[in-house]
């Protein structure tokens, strides 16, 4: 079995606190995922991205399948997310 190297993280405090996004809008090309995270409020007809992430194809690969695991982990501890249709979603946001 080979050895795990291990990593060690910082998170400053600027990070520590998170950044609130209810939409996400994500691009490709042959290079890279680039997923920015927007805050969309009501009553709002502009909204503006709070965070960008670029990632490698086998990164967000890697991410998506992690992420795909941890909602598993969630949805056996507290029930099932309810998911939002998309034409639910556009009214959310204030699209006709």
């Amino acid at each position: 079995m080979a050895e795990q190297k291990k990593i060690n993280i910082e998170l400053r405090d600027e990070e520590a606190e998170g950044v609130y996004a209810n939409f996400a809008v994500i691009t490709h090309s042959p290079a890279e995922f680039v997923v920015d995270f927007i805050r969309v409020l009501p009553g709002t007809k502009k909204s503006r991205v709070h965070a960008r992430v670029v990632m490698a194809p086998q990164n967000i690969k890697a991410f998506a399948h992690a992420l795909a695991g941890n909602i598993s982990k969630y949805e056996e501890k507290h029930g099932e997310i309810k998911s939002v249709s998309n034409e639910q979603q556009d009214k959310q946001i204030g699209f006709q």
